[in-house]
């Protein structure tokens, strides 16, 4: 089943909210459904998918981390349904980061059927003045060596390489680019 390709020309009314504890199990769906979106087809055993998300995504975890006062999140929003999000670590630096006041991209994503809508274009920007606004200097993430969509999007918008790192999902490594980003 192909999913819907909704026309940018159609109008919607587009809002990013920064959130908190009341979001979170509006962001553990989100999360949960776009990390697999994205990277299920990288991850070989469908179990160790499953175990990650029922970590990383758990209303625990979500909330103990909507709880942190260096974690913001954003949720975007079209016409009123949540399509994606944002999580930004604060004053966290890479081995590698560019000396000044560094925070971190830790996820972005947004479902696979309103992708064509640009919309990850405005969540950047959005993380972007958010990490401004907190007088950070630069912007780190990072991202699977293998989604070359998500590569080509961080290049197209100025991220630069700085570094690798392995991203573990159930004990299994799996090799990412460190890139950043002078604000």
């Amino acid at each position: 089943m192909q999913p819907t390709v909704i026309s940018p020309t159609m109008k919607q009314h587009i809002d990013i909210k920064k959130v908190g504890v009341e979001s979170t199990e509006v962001l553990a769906m989100l999360g949960r459904v776009t990390y697999t979106e994205s990277h299920g087809m990288y991850i070989e055993n469908k179990e160790d998918l499953f175990i990650y998300n029922n970590k990383a995504f758990s209303i625990n975890k979500i909330k103990e981390s909507l709880q942190t006062p260096n974690i913001l999140y954003h949720i975007l929003y079209v016409d009123e349904l949540p399509v994606g999000y944002t999580k930004l670590i604060l004053n966290e630096d890479f081995e590698t980061s560019p000396s000044g006041k560094n925070c971190r991209l830790e996820r972005i994503y947004v479902l696979n059927e309103f992708i064509p809508m640009k919309l990850g274009k405005l969540l950047l920007e959005n993380v972007i003045q958010s990490a401004k606004e907190l007088s950070h200097d630069h912007i780190w993430l990072s991202v699977y060596v293998k989604n070359h969509r998500a590569i080509n999007f961080y290049r197209k918008n100025d991220f630069l390489d700085i570094g690798m790192l392995n991203f573990l999902v159930n004990g299994k490594d799996y090799e990412n680019y460190v890139l950043s980003k002078k604000l």
